[in-house]
């Protein structure tokens, strides 16, 4: 009996409009345009206005992915969100989505696996796909991390204004979470998967993932959170506990091992090796991890394809925003064998591989 597959079938992102620069960032953290790039490559970023969810980007990445794939919406019978950034605690962005989109009420499943996200939502939807439980899967990877910088408004507006001025006591402040604001920017990223007879060898091949809590203090939101009571308040709020604390050593360890020892183990497991891969796309955090997994790999530049520079990390959405611009530029035609790869808190981490 012919094996079903996950087939991709169209593809589509959503950037937020508001362009970032490092030099933009020094008028409110004590940093520069070099500082930045030498540590995380990242030039730009792209922020939403207030008032803005990540809802809000997914469900124009999802009408993006629908279109490409020639697929209206009410042909999808499953969507499946990613995100560390909902507009709400609680409800997830997925029912959000869905409405958004007019669809009628189908399943729709939120992960919280953070930057790991979308990689968890390739294996879902090739579990759903092959067990029979949906024929058209929608994945959104989708996050607003504006919405988690700890500015004031004055500091907000000195960003965009080059006439506004903020005093030392601001500085001070914004410069305690320096090593995070200058890494993230919003946007968001979906593809439409299609039950697919495999005859071809094509679809989602196989995944390797893995969850290790015995490392979440290196990622973490140490506020915010059932472990507090109450939940939230004003003195949580002033030490900066909603902030994520990141040991960024040790995740770039991690990254740089991890990230390549699952690619590996994925592709063993479907007879391939290194040298038959086509395209790697890794989760972009930082330019400097994805170099050192890259040599780690031996994979030459044309088989690895970062845009961190342009967007930094956006979580959910780095895989299918760096898929998605691969993919226009040729690097996935057709027969493709395609590695998509991340590592986030919790720890989570892995690699799903996939055949276009």
């Amino acid at each position: 009996m012919t094996e079903v597959r996950a087939l991709l079938a169209g593809t589509g992102v959503c950037v937020a409009p508001v362009e970032v620069t490092n030099d933009m960032l020094a008028r409110v953290v004590d940093t520069s345009d070099q500082w930045i790039r030498e540590r995380s490559g990242i030039r730009t970023r792209y922020f939403v206005e207030p008032g803005v969810g990540s809802s809000d980007l997914g469900v124009e990445a999802a009408r993006a992915a629908l279109d490409d794939a020639g697929i209206e919406a009410a042909e999808v019978d499953y969507l499946v969100c990613a995100t560390m950034t909902p507009d709400h605690y609680f409800p997830g962005s997925g029912t959000l989505i869905q409405a958004k989109l007019g669809l009628p009420p189908i399943p729709a499943l939120d992960l919280r696996q953070q930057c790991a996200g979308f990689a968890y939502g390739l294996q879902t939807v090739d579990a759903l796909i092959r067990s029979g439980l949906a024929r058209t899967v929608l994945l959104v990877g989708c996050d607003v991390h504006s919405s988690l910088i700890p500015w004031d408004e004055l500091t907000w507006r000195a960003l965009y204004d080059p006439e506004v001025k903020i005093d030392q006591a601001r500085r001070e402040w914004n410069l305690r979470f320096r090593h995070l604001v200058v890494l993230f920017g919003d946007a968001a990223g979906a593809m439409v998967f299609r039950a697919h007879r495999a005859d071809d060898g094509r679809g989602i091949l196989a995944s390797r993932l893995y969850g290790d809590g015995d490392n979440k203090d290196i990622l973490f939101v140490p506020g915010v959170g059932s472990a507090k009571r109450p939940w939230v308040d004003a003195a949580m709020l002033e030490r900066g506990d909603s902030v994520p604390h990141m040991d960024g050593r040790a995740v770039f360890k991690l990254a740089v091992t991890r990230m390549p020892e699952t690619t590996r183990r994925v592709l063993a497991d479907r007879g391939y090796g290194v040298e038959d891969l086509d395209l790697l796309i890794m989760h972009q955090a930082n330019l400097r991890i994805n170099e050192a997994a890259q040599k780690q790999l031996g994979l030459p530049d044309e088989k690895v394809h970062n845009n961190i520079q342009k967007y930094g990390n956006t979580t959910s959405a780095t895989l299918p925003l760096a898929f998605h611009e691969a993919r226009q530029e040729g690097k996935a035609p057709e027969g493709a064998l395609v590695a998509f790869t991340a590592l986030g808190a919790g720890l989570h981490y892995g690699t799903v591989l996939m055949r276009m």
